[in-house]
């Protein structure tokens, strides 16, 4: 079977902004939560920080995913 359309990597820079802001959101919810348990509040520069790291292997995986379905989709229609 031939890879047609959009690549992964293609596929996960166009996602990282997404993934990045998500990221960055639940990073920072998360702090607030562990406010409550006696944990310092992440400013809102780190939370962004953080997003952008972890936003790099989760439109990674997310992009595999995708062209995991697509693959899989082209297959079911060539049949």
């Amino acid at each position: 079977m031939t890879q047609e359309g959009w690549s992964s990597r293609k596929i996960a820079l166009v996602l990282y902004p997404f993934a990045a802001g998500a990221a960055g959101v639940n990073v920072f919810f998360a702090a607030l939560i562990g406010s409550w348990m006696g944990g310092p509040v992440l400013a809102t520069g780190w939370s962004f920080a953080l997003g952008c790291v972890i936003g790099v292997p989760a439109s990674i995986a997310f992009a595999r995913h995708i062209r995991r379905l697509m693959d899989q989709a082209e297959g079911e229609a060539g049949q």
